[in-house]
């Protein structure tokens, strides 16, 4: 019988937020939400949307889904080179970033390198090493936020890569200026910094880490972003990385051809023009924030305060059971720890039912 090596089997697969189709259908329910996957409850751009449609219709049998998408992804990277002024050769595409870190970790790690990441984040950075038979080095947050301090004292000989998600999922915190420059005056050349920023368009705080300015100076960081969240395009899968050319060009190398797919590139590329649909998403999102943090005060829940677009409620009690409960109410959440919920700031009404079914499960 053909086995994996140790540190393939010993990986516990990411289970993904069932659809809400799915759920409905095994607990005999109709009708609910689902506040537990980060998505923009407003979907995407109409410009996106159009653009879409437009490019399925087209008569244009060279614009067809029958044909393989640009590979180069040339005119998407060219819109991100003009946004965020950046060369094109400092872009790579990804299928979400997901797929860019897994790619990051592909590029630069052996087996028995280190990594180092913080406990609980996005739990793919810890897969993704262990995927490599490299070692995560998990370093608790301070105050549900990265301990840069503490991890940059984690670094040692054998770091090869350092994981930052800010604003942090679950937690929805962000690591600031001073600490973040602070953080990379520690770290030597030859470790990658990944500043996971999916959430960055999200974040009102004046304070936020500047991860450009390092990448601008030359360090070895690769920065993170997407057009799953604020643009709404979770269920295309595009998403990008920026670094310096020369540690684009290699990740490019295990970058599989024609990961983003043509219908992706162009909704993004029309997602991208579209400003409206980004303060609008920004202001439903602050709107709800504003409204389920005067809810949970009053019943007087604790929770973190976020940068993003979702809540991370500490309880004390199973959050499994509290989150089934949730779930017979038509509230679909995400238990992200033993006793820790994750809620996604939803629409008003959205929010409101949110409310209201946890009400009841408290007063049960």
């Amino acid at each position: 019988m053909i086995t994996p090596p140790d540190y393939i089997s010993s990986i516990k697969p990411y289970v993904p937020g069932k659809p809400i189709e799915e759920l409905e259908r095994e607990i005999g329910i109709r009708d609910s939400i689902k506040l537990a996957s980060n998505e923009n409850p407003i979907g995407p751009s109409i410009m996106a949307i159009k653009a879409v449609l437009e490019s399925l219709m087209s008569p244009d049998p060279s614009n067809s889904i029958n044909r393989y998408p640009d590979g180069s992804a040339y005119y998407i990277k060219k819109a991100l080179s003009e946004k965020l002024s950046v060369r094109e050769d400092e872009i790579i595409l990804g299928n979400g970033s997901n797929e860019l870190i897994d790619i990051a970790a592909r590029t630069f790690l052996k087996p028995w390198d280190e990594a180092v990441v913080a406990n609980p984040s996005f739990i793919i950075y810890a897969m993704s090493v262990q995927a490599m038979g490299g070692m995560p080095i998990q370093v608790p947050l301070k105050n549900y936020t990265h301990d840069l301090d503490a991890m940059a004292d984690a670094v040692t000989s054998k770091t090869k890569m350092l994981f930052i998600a800010n604003p942090n999922n679950p937690t929805g915190t962000i690591n600031k200026k001073d600490e973040f420059d602070r953080l990379m005056d520690r770290i030597p050349d030859g470790i990658l910094v990944v500043a996971d920023e999916a959430y960055y368009e999200y974040v009102t705080d004046q304070e936020y880490a500047d991860s450009m300015k390092h990448f601008r100076t030359g360090r070895d960081i690769l920065i993170l972003r997407t057009f799953s969240k604020i643009y709404g395009l979770a269920g295309l899968r595009i998403g990008y990385g920026i670094a310096r050319q020369d540690i684009i060009s290699e990740m490019n190398k295990l970058r599989p051809p024609f990961n983003t797919n043509s219908l992706a590139q162009k909704a993004a590329l029309y997602a991208l023009k579209d400003d409206d649909h980004l303060r609008c998403s920004r202001e439903i999102n602050e709107q709800g924030k504003r409204y389920l943090y005067r809810e949970l005060d009053s019943i007087g829940l604790k929770y973190v305060s976020t940068e993003a677009n979702f809540i991370y409620i500490p309880l004390e009690r199973d959050s499994n059971v509290f989150y089934n409960t949730l779930l017979k109410h038509g509230v679909i959440v995400r238990p992200v720890g033993p006793k820790e919920i994750r809620v996604t700031i939803g629409l008003p009404k959205e929010n409101k039912r949110f409310v209201e079914a946890l009400k009841a499960v408290i007063s049960e």
